[in-house]
């Protein structure tokens, strides 16, 4: 017997029973909480069970010969090239060149937008001429502006990190200024009658609470940023681990391809942890929703 089902016919027992004064009514137990329950199971192998189980059925496809090396490598392959490649230097000499892309791209479509989001969502005239262009501008395909690049800024690093830019921008752009434009209206009028200025209330109400939006359209502006570091490693690299995916493609290495799309992936969640770091950090006046 269970101490939950322990509990519940004690209940009954004492419910059934004769009052001793003869009055009517069952007689009320205190129900006291019991322990011993089964512990949950830990959030981190909850999270860890479906990446597992996938490399296992993997792995068990390919020893069985269900998935031909030809067609996808092995783990055990994919982990023993993956060795190799960081043993003779080749994986983390081109995970630095990539990165360093993307940080300079960071910085440059992280400026721009903001810059942009602020000119447009603080002022009516600057909504008139700026909102328009850029969202005309970002109607376009990022990625079908390669070929300008390539013309305008050659095949070095000027457009692959033009094309990082690009993505950035937007992202932050859309996410700021509709972090700007959704402050209540009741919380600026608040500022405004206890003396704040124009900069007063831009600095002390409008950014905070903008601040929300500005941390979510960062998260995005990382995705983006290495998906466009993909597409412009592809063209024209000699280094980076988009130049290491097109060696591997030349000679139908698949298991160098897996190892560069796992670093990607790392890569991406890393970024994005440090982000929801700093999001915990900056954001702590404002409690959310985690979850049941």
């Amino acid at each position: 017997m269970t101490p939950d089902q322990a509990v519940i016919d004690r209940y009954r027992s004492s419910s059934s029973s004769p009052p001793p004064d003869g009055s009517q009514g069952p007689e009320l137990v205190t129900l006291v909480p019991v322990s011993g329950r089964r512990r949950s199971v830990p959030r981190w192998l909850r999270r860890t069970t479906g990446p597992v189980g996938l490399v296992v059925l993997w792995q068990v496809l390919s020893a069985s010969g269900v998935l031909h090396p030809d067609v996808l490598a092995s783990p055990g392959t994919i982990a023993s090239t993956a060795a190799g490649l960081v043993s003779d230097g080749t994986l983390p000499s081109a995970m630095l060149v990539s990165v360093q892309r993307v940080l300079v791209g960071l910085v440059l479509g992280g400026i721009a937008g903001v810059a942009l989001a602020l000119a447009s969502g603080l002022s009516r005239l600057g909504e008139d001429l700026v909102d328009a262009t850029v969202q005309m501008l970002r109607s376009i395909p990022w990625v079908g502006v390669i070929p300008l690049f390539i013309i305008w800024l050659g095949i070095g690093e000027a457009p692959k990190i033009a094309l990082i830019a690009l993505g950035v921008a937007f992202h932050l752009y859309l996410n700021v200024y509709a972090g700007i434009r959704g402050v209540d209206a009741q919380l600026v009028e608040a500022g405004s009658s206890l003396g704040l200025g124009r900069w007063g209330l831009v600095r002390h109400v409008v950014l905070p609470g903008a601040l929300p939006g500005a941390m979510t359209g960062l998260r995005y502006s990382l995705a983006t940023a290495w998906l466009a570091l993909v597409f412009g490693e592809s063209v024209n690299a000699d280094d980076g681990i988009g130049f290491l995916m097109n060696q591997a493609r030349e000679f139908f290495r698949t298991d160098v391809i897996v190892v560069c799309l796992i670093v990607y992936a790392l890569l991406g969640l890393l970024a994005d942890f440090l982000v929801r770091t700093l999001e915990r950090l900056l954001l702590q006046w404002r409690p959310t929703f985690t979850g049941q």
